[in-house]
């Protein structure tokens, strides 16, 4: 066991609900690492829509305020760890898993105090900017479309959003295994690299319909899973384009309205919780095997969209999150 002294360290907080300008860099106290506990030195952190729907009050639990933490996804190096730790030592490159409220143990910080289940060992050689953009969109593509949607080779699946982090990853995650990921955007400006980060097809929503493209690509069949963010009225039309007994997995709500249902029966649906998957250790144990091994072999590579320098750089890094003018993940290098 290696100990500490509690001390301070500097941290993103919020205030009061709102846009990015409510997010402010303040000193805070940092405990030493207590029986259970680890001490991190963040290297670098990974922004997911999740924070900003929380930041602004529309996520699906709310912020204690005044003084409310932020961030799920983190990459550094363990500086200490408290009595009875025995998974990891001061050195041990490690990542946060993304299975805790972040309005109390938010990770955007330059040092932060976790129980030693909110982390998981970071991949052997993978450097901190890469490793705090794959915990979180890897674990959903592979939860959500795999272990939950049951793809399989062959199969096609709907991906929605998929210029977004997660969709990134899901492209990836279908092509690993052996599906025919079809990507949806909003706009034709990211079409041309959504095929090149491997889609099979790509559909523009604002110029073509869902389900008429979905029957042409699959000769009339329909797609076997669905993956959606987006959630409202549109996931009625998404369902519309599944085969007989397809699968449809929502896991965001992007779109905060009512969900509404296809009647095209028999299918099924499923509400996808990334936090019960990586809540477990065998979830996280699954992940971190699917994540390791596909880094490796080549097969998974997050795609970075812009790297900010610094904990100050983080209202910018949220502003381009919401300008969704990116594609793949925003990453924030933490300085000290």
């Amino acid at each position: 066991m290696t100990t500490t002294t509690g001390g301070t360290t500097r941290a993103v907080l919020f205030h009061e609900l709102g846009g990015p300008e409510v997010l402010t860099v303040e000193e805070v106290p940092l405990p030493a690492p207590g029986p259970g506990e680890v001490l991190v030195r963040v290297e670098a952190i990974g922004l997911n829509r999740a924070e900003a729907l929380f930041r602004e009050g529309t996520y699906y639990y709310r912020a204690t305020l005044p003084g409310s933490r932020l961030g799920y996804e983190a990459a550094g190096i363990v500086e200490a760890v408290g009595a009875g730790v025995t998974a990891y030592a001061p050195g041990d490159p490690v990542m946060a898993a993304a299975n805790f409220d972040f309005g109390t143990h938010g990770v955007y910080a330059e040092r932060v105090v976790l129980p030693e289940e909110y982390l998981v060992a970071r991949p052997e050689g993978v450097d901190a900017v890469t490793a705090a953009a794959v915990w979180l969109a890897y674990s959903t593509a592979y939860g959500g479309m795999v272990l939950t949607g049951g793809l399989g080779a062959g199969d096609h699946v709907v991906i929605t959003g998929a210029s977004s982090g997660v969709g990134t990853a899901a492209i990836q995650t279908a092509l690993r295994a052996g599906a025919v990921p079809v990507a949806t955007t909003r706009g034709e400006d990211k079409r041309k690299r959504l095929l090149e980060l491997g889609a099979a097809h790509v559909i523009v929503t604002e110029t073509g319909s869902v389900v008429e493209e979905v029957r042409r690509i699959t000769g009339g069949t329909g797609a076997d899973l669905v993956f959606d963010a987006i959630g409202g009225p549109g996931f009625a039309r998404l369902g519309d384009a599944l085969r007989p007994g397809g699968t449809a997995v929502l896991y965001g709500w992007l779109d905060p309205r009512p969900v509404g249902l296809s009647m095209n029966w028999p299918q099924t649906v499923h509400g996808y919780a990334n936090g019960a998957l990586v809540r477990t250790g065998e979830g996280r144990r699954r992940v971190a095997g699917f994540i390791g091994s596909g880094l490796r072999d080549g097969s998974l590579a997050p795609v970075i969209a812009e790297t900010f320098d610094g904990l100050e750089r983080i209202t910018d890094a949220h502003r381009l999150m919401e300008s969704n003018a990116h594609l793949g993940k925003i990453v924030v290098r933490v300085g000290r």
